[in-house]
């Protein structure tokens, strides 16, 4: 998954950032309102983290604007503000979750997890694919295949997961390179063979089908 973080302060944003591609989620940065506005308008995110007071553009300005545009990406507010009203206004603009500073880095986590969840998923499904003797847990990231727990890296995860989450369908080596590496990837785009030619080994050779020219479709068959 591909996450924007939206914060001035740098030390905190790069700290985010850190933590957050060590799960397994390619992250953009940016430390400015309009610059995060004109991010988040372009690219393809599945969440944006948004701090409130920002240089250019403040949080609610920049939250509603996307709403207005018909942006729906998941945005969760961080602000070292506190009290209701700051809370409604951050909700009535549109964000999805708010966070007050200073807070736990595992409850942000936590948080990042739930939204992305509920806009992949919709509120209440499960997060549990099966597929056939493969089983994939986006929620906890783990994967089986026959019962055996296979031990996957943070990017293999995140190749598999856009798999998973369209199984069946062609999804795009660009597609996956949006999702999973971050704006700043300037090396091979090959690397998602890479990664799938790895997936495959530890996986089953016939679990991910190459469509020439488009792609990889997961194979649904049972």
């Amino acid at each position: 998954m591909r996450l924007l973080i939206v914060e001035d302060e740098k030390r905190l944003a790069l700290s985010l950032a850190r933590g957050l591609t060590a799960e397994g989620y390619a992250v953009d940065v940016v430390h400015d309102g309009r610059e995060g506005l004109h991010q988040a308008s372009e690219g393809t995110y599945d969440l944006v983290i948004l701090d409130i007071m920002l240089p250019g553009l403040n949080g609610y300005r920049v939250c509603a604007a996307l709403r207005a545009a018909g942006h729906d990406v998941p945005i969760l507010m961080l602000t070292a503000k506190d009290g209701e009203y700051d809370e409604a206004e951050g909700l009535d603009t549109g964000a999805d979750d708010y966070l007050t500073k200073p807070f736990s880095y595992v409850v942000l986590v936590a948080r990042v997890k739930a939204l992305l969840r509920r806009r992949g998923q919709g509120a209440g499904a499960s997060p549990v694919h099966m597929h056939g003797d493969l089983k994939v847990d986006t929620a906890a990231r783990r994967v089986f295949l026959d019962e055996d727990e296979i031990a996957l890296t943070a990017k293999e995860f995140s190749v598999l997961e856009q798999l998973v989450l369209r199984a069946g369908e062609v999804v795009s080596k660009s597609e996956i390179l949006e999702h999973v590496w971050d704006f700043a990837y300037d090396g091979d785009p090959n690397i998602v063979e890479v990664y799938v030619s790895t997936l495959r080994r530890k996986l089953r050779a016939g679990l991910i089908r190459t469509v020439r020219g488009a792609g990889y479709r997961l194979d649904t068959s049972p």
